[in-house]
């Protein structure tokens, strides 16, 4: 782990977007990290009535610029939920989603929280296709997606597991980020053809002891892959399920009473790739608590913590 973590976190500064600010502070609380706290403002609309404000335009930007710096202060500033520590601040123009990449790249950011909900760009920011291009492509660094009011650390944190290269990162940046929650680190699967060797008329008993003498090697790929990512064996709990990975993450985020889902952006190859994107925005979609959306190591900042 480096010294010195540093966590970007951007609000719309609507009431919704508050708990995301707040989740941003108990973390760097607890991991000694450095805040930043950053308000885009998307101009466009006022760039499109230029003629009718006329010089007016420059007034009204520096206006709301000035606005957005008070409440951004006013923010910093609520002992309710700073938890006594500071935080920088900034004010930026532009598209509210590049820009977040764009500061979290500028700062080196090795965490960017962000709202599940907003009244403005954040909305429909993170269950939308424009935030999924986001965690593909743009953002290289881990995206906390705040669902709940943060009223303590995160006490139960599901990991997911699909044994590529991401699946290690997830399980150590878990680790970091809920250092006192318990893990579990869950690897759901169906095997290629599955569906089809019943119609191919493979026996039913046969069909499952294929699926037991797989879910076998997979636990053990599974404490081996805890090991590498140094946890001993007090330190997480292993399920092995067959079943739909979507359904099954979420099927557990209930029986855990999960707080937080951790799970990977990429797979092991195109195929894996396109499936866990789909798993990924079901879990945005349809999980109740927060989620860590983790990119691969092979595409992120090389001092990771």
């Amino acid at each position: 782990m480096t010294s010195a973590q540093t966590i970007l976190v951007a609000t719309d500064l609507s009431a919704p977007a508050r708990h995301a600010v707040e989740r941003a502070f108990h973390l760097a609380a607890s991991t000694e990290s450095e805040l930043c706290i950053l308000h885009v403002m998307e101009l466009d609309t006022l760039d499109e009535l230029r003629e009718m404000l006329w010089d007016d335009v420059f007034d009204v930007k520096a206006a709301l610029n000035s606005d957005a710096h008070q409440r951004l202060e006013q923010l910093t500033r609520d002992v309710a939920i700073n938890r006594g520590l500071s935080a920088g601040t900034c004010v930026a123009e532009g598209n509210p989603l590049a820009t977040i990449a764009a500061e979290a790249d500028a700062q080196d950011t090795h965490l960017v929280v962000l709202g599940a909900r907003g009244e403005s760009f954040l909305r429909h920011a993170l269950l939308g296709s424009t935030a999924m291009r986001l965690l593909r492509k743009s953002v290289r660094r881990p995206v906390l997606v705040v669902k709940q009011a943060p009223h303590e650390s995160y006490r139960s944190v599901v990991v997911t597991v699909d044994f590529s290269p991401v699946s290690i990162e997830a399980i150590r940046l878990a680790r970091y980020w809920a250092p006192k929650a318990d893990l579990v680190l869950l690897h759901a699967f169906e095997l290629p053809y599955e569906g089809k060797l019943a119609f191919a008329g493979v026996d039913e008993q046969v069909i499952r002891r294929y699926v037991a003498s797989e879910g076998e090697i997979r636990r053990k790929r599974l404490h081996e892959l805890a090991a590498a990512a140094g946890l001993t064996a007090v330190e997480y709990s292993a399920r092995i399920i067959h079943g739909d990975p979507a359904q099954q993450i979420i099927a557990m985020e209930q029986e855990s009473d999960a707080d937080l889902i951790v799970v990977g952006k990429h797979g092991s190859h195109i195929a894996e790739e396109l499936l866990l994107g789909s798993v990924t925005k079901h879990v945005l979609a349809e999980s109740q608590c927060d989620v860590l959306v983790i990119c691969d190591p092979r595409e992120a900042p090389e001092h990771t913590p």
